[in-house]
């Protein structure tokens, strides 16, 4: 019997009384992204969740680590997943769930991994439910005729859940009580169909800052300033298309990774090379998030952070294992000394700590094993001065490698022949830590000071 409740299907209903797309797939898919970050960040993340549930297909889409630890996730995924042991009994916990893995399924720190069919196509689709907001986004249509679908009607994620719920009754149907449970522990659910007044402004504002901008220029103008806009525009948008290719399959790889680590029969050499290929992806996301958001302000000159009283002094104590054993793989020490009650800085927290990584990062490179990176954060008027430098062998040059030297690729990158690494610019690191409320200073001799303004005088 074949299972005429397909996510092919929804799709289709999801489509109805939309009228057909007129895009290729390379415009679809960045659509796409534009819709998962606008969901994210403008209109989940500020709402501050405690509970809902989310379900996607054909592989998660959802990659903010604070709505997949407090939403229960459920995600149709390829077969060849398994290729990873990724159904092995070991994945799942010792309790009621165990039975679930004679069923041909897996649970992941994050997510239920259910079997994807032939049919289902794999055009990606995720659906949101919270007691105050309820969406389902999707990717639908023909090649050249491809649409972005959005619907948060009632009448639409009704017949949205009833197919899954007929779906997993064919198939599964303890997890058809899973999801019909864990809809039911939201209690009432606030039906926000406004949310498409915003939605798609939000998303026409986030591909407005992708394009181009018009402006009424005259000839002149142009012929002088076009091909350095063009050749600025176009290097913003490749990056932002790398940072989401890159960062979203690293996000994938480091799901499943997680998921294999907590096998109970994994032998040292494997379970020693699991955790580095986790390491590395954590880095190299953190790497492409904070290039990410160079980007985004390179785009925003004039948007400014909502920069909050922050505990830069505490924000590194809590920072410094992690950072401590980063450099450890590369043979480095890292030493932290913080003068005691320090007060707090105005700065952005959550931005913050991706760009003190990227320093960390870019200031080790060049630094031969033995050598230490000293961090120092003291006192200095009305500011606190945070220093990184260091004392090998070569600690003259830590400036040199860390800052000068490098060849600009751009407005955003540059390229160090010294260490061979790609990097953020010495104009783009200033201005990402001046949104941060920072000022950069550097010299060959001393490595680089950052000033932070103590909160109390920007009151």
């Amino acid at each position: 019997m074949v299972n005429q409740f397909t996510i092919s299907s929804i799709q289709q209903r999801m489509a109805e009384g939309v009228p057909v797309g007129r895009v290729d797939e390379e415009i679809v898919r960045r659509l796409w992204w534009a819709a998962l970050d606008t969901l994210q960040d403008e209109i989940l993340l500020p709402m501050n969740l405690k509970k809902g549930l989310w379900l996607a297909s054909p592989l998660p889409a959802l990659y903010e680590p604070k709505l997949l630890n407090r939403l229960k996730g459920w995600v149709w995924a390829p077969d060849e997943l398994s290729r990873l042991n990724f159904l092995n009994t070991a994945l799942l916990p010792p309790a009621s769930l165990r039975s679930i893995a004679a069923e041909n399924v897996s649970v992941s720190p994050h997510f239920t991994r259910l079997p994807l069919l032939q049919e289902d196509g794999h055009d990606p689709l995720l659906i949101v439910i919270t007691p105050d907001v309820q969406i389902a986004l999707a990717l639908q249509g023909k090649p050249g005729e491809r649409n972005l679908l959005m619907r948060s009607d009632p009448e639409t994620l009704t017949d949205v859940l009833n197919i899954l719920d007929h779906r997993l009754n064919f198939e599964k149907p303890q997890f058809s009580k899973q999801i019909r449970d864990s809809l039911a522990d939201l209690g009432s659910l606030k039906s926000n169909e406004d949310i498409s007044k915003i939605f798609w402004p939000l998303i026409s504002s986030r591909l407005a800052g992708i394009a181009p901008s018009l402006n009424i220029q005259t000839y002149r103008d142009i012929e002088q300033e076009g091909n350095l806009n063009n050749q600025t525009n176009g290097e913003i948008s490749l990056l932002e298309a790398l940072t989401h290719e890159i960062r979203t399959p690293l996000a994938t790889i480091r799901t499943l990774i997680r998921s294999l680590l907590r096998k109970e029969d994994l032998s040292k050499v494997v379970l020693s090379r699991l955790k580095q290929i986790d390491d590395e992806c954590t880095e190299q996301i953190d790497r492409f998030g904070l290039i990410f958001n160079a980007v985004e302000l390179e785009r925003n000159q004039t948007k400014k952070s909502n920069l909050a009283s922050t505990d830069l002094g505490k924000i590194l104590k809590i920072l410094f294992p992690v950072w401590e054993k980063q450099l450890e793989r590369r043979g480095v020490n890292l030493c932290l000394n913080i003068t005691p009650d320090l007060p707090h800085v105005l700065s952005d927290p959550e931005r913050l700590e991706l760009m003190l990584g990227g320093l960390i990062d870019r200031n080790t490179r060049g630094i031969p094993p033995g050598g230490t990176l000293y961090l120092e954060l003291q006192p200095a008027g009305h500011r606190l001065k945070l220093k990184i430098t260091s004392n090998s062998s070569n600690s003259r040059e830590l400036g040199k490698i860390g800052m000068n030297n490098n060849s600009d690729l751009g407005t955003v990158l540059s390229w160090n022949p010294n260490t061979g690494s790609l990097q953020l610019s010495q104009a783009a690191t200033q201005r990402l830590l001046a949104s941060l409320g920072g000022r950069l200073t550097s010299r060959k001799d001393s490595g680089i000071t950052v000033f932070f303004p103590i909160a109390e005088t920007q009151q």
